[in-house]
């Protein structure tokens, strides 16, 4: 069902009279756009040649008007043109950037109608526009979707596109992990390079990681993960260490608010061939996790906690659900010294994740190489 935030109210049919000018031939609801308001938005609904064939808001009265103006030059026609829009009416406030490529497929339905057989021109075929209409305003409210045929070679369909974020940039440390089960994925409806990295995606192996290990170039594993961001397939979560250090967000009392999140929660970090974990203990140990504590030292502090749990697949679904966040180290070079490896990585923006990744070394190794340099300082956040 269509979301309220793009929901259609009417639906009109505009032309241009040759003796009564601009005028609405047909709406559905009838006598739902007032003579007042057609008066007043009257000349950006038949246009100018300099606004013809162009998406066209304007938001007046209370109501929000979307068209694409359309003009077929033909002697046959009155004044040598014909000038007319099927456009959409909705709430002022509503959100219509979903509905623009509606209008659009509309206005080059119509033309292309006309062009072959007049569809517009002939009275009797115009008719029809009517309880076109009708269906399309129900159709699209209801399901958003709506296949219409028009005569015996000539069907519409039309399909309301849910409109996403972009994705955030995709980075060689980050790990992507599966929202659902990866069982349910359809691997064919898939491009190549994504069928290719799709069994490496376990929600531990980086981008990087995955990039070698199924032999693909970096970028387009970026690419192809970005993607899958895109149609919230996958989500981002950080690299997994005992050394890691997590601390819980005000969302971790979701836990105990939400049952949906409660059978979610412990359905997934349940150790395989366990009986089911207890809620009790695996909100004990998300609270476990501080600011100091890795981990490691939760491990061996909830030993008993953890003998049903997972704690690997505890911390993904808490990154996944942000009822925790990672701690991230950010090394900072206070007295600049040239003659020091990575200078341009100790700046404070560049975490022990990423240097690890853009270098090669690994975390004991950057560990002591810092600690080992009096003018460089770490930063948790």
């Amino acid at each position: 069902m269509m979301g309220m935030s793009s929901r259609i109210e009417c639906i009109f049919f505009s032309e241009f009279h040759p003796t009564l000018g601009p005028k609405i031939t047909y709406q559905v609801p009838e006598e739902y756009i007032s003579r007042e308001l057609f008066d007043t938005v009257q000349v950006y609904i038949i246009t100018k040649p300099e606004l013809q064939n162009k998406l066209i808001t304007v938001t007046a009265m209370g109501k929000k008007l979307i068209g694409c103006p359309v003009c077929i030059e033909h002697k046959k026609y009155s004044r040598n043109a014909l000038l007319f829009n099927l456009g959409l009416v909705c709430d002022a406030q509503t959100n219509t950037c979903a509905l623009e490529p509606i209008v659009k497929k509309l206005s080059g339905y119509l033309t292309t109608l006309e062009l072959e057989s007049g569809f517009i021109f002939n009275e009797e075929s115009k008719q029809k526009l009517l309880p076109i209409m009708s269906t399309l305003l129900e159709e699209l409210n209801a399901t958003g979707a709506c296949t219409l045929p028009i005569d015996d070679s000539n069907t519409m369909h039309l399909k309301l596109i849910q409109l996403r974020k972009d994705p955030p940039i995709v980075q060689e440390y980050d790990v992507p992990v599966f929202t659902q089960c990866k069982d349910h994925f359809i691997k064919s409806q898939w491009d190549l390079t994504t069928q290719q990295i799709l069994p490496y995606i376990d929600g531990f192996r980086h981008i990087q990681k995955i990039s070698a290990e199924a032999d693909v170039e970096l970028n387009l594993v970026r690419i192809a993960v970005q993607n899958l961001l895109y149609y919230g397939v996958v989500t981002l979560v950080s690299i997994f260490q005992y050394s890691n250090v997590y601390c819980t967000t005000p969302k971790v009392q979701s836990l105990i608010d939400d049952k949906s999140i409660q059978e979610e929660c412990l359905n997934y970090v349940t150790k395989q061939g366990q009986k089911r974990a207890s809620l009790r203990d695996v909100f004990q140990l998300y609270c476990g996790l501080s600011p100091g504590t890795t981990v490691r030292d939760l491990c061996s502090r909830y030993s008993q906690q953890l003998q049903r749990v997972d704690e690997r697949r505890l911390i993904q679904f808490g990154l996944m659900k942000a009822l925790i966040r990672r701690l991230q180290k950010y090394p900072v070079k206070v007295i600049r010294d040239e003659r020091s490896r990575l200078p341009r990585l100790y700046t404070g923006c560049h975490s022990y994740d990423e240097i690890c990744c853009k270098t090669g070394i690994s975390y004991q190794e950057l560990d002591e190489r810092l600690e080992n340099d009096p003018n460089i300082v770490v930063c948790w956040k």
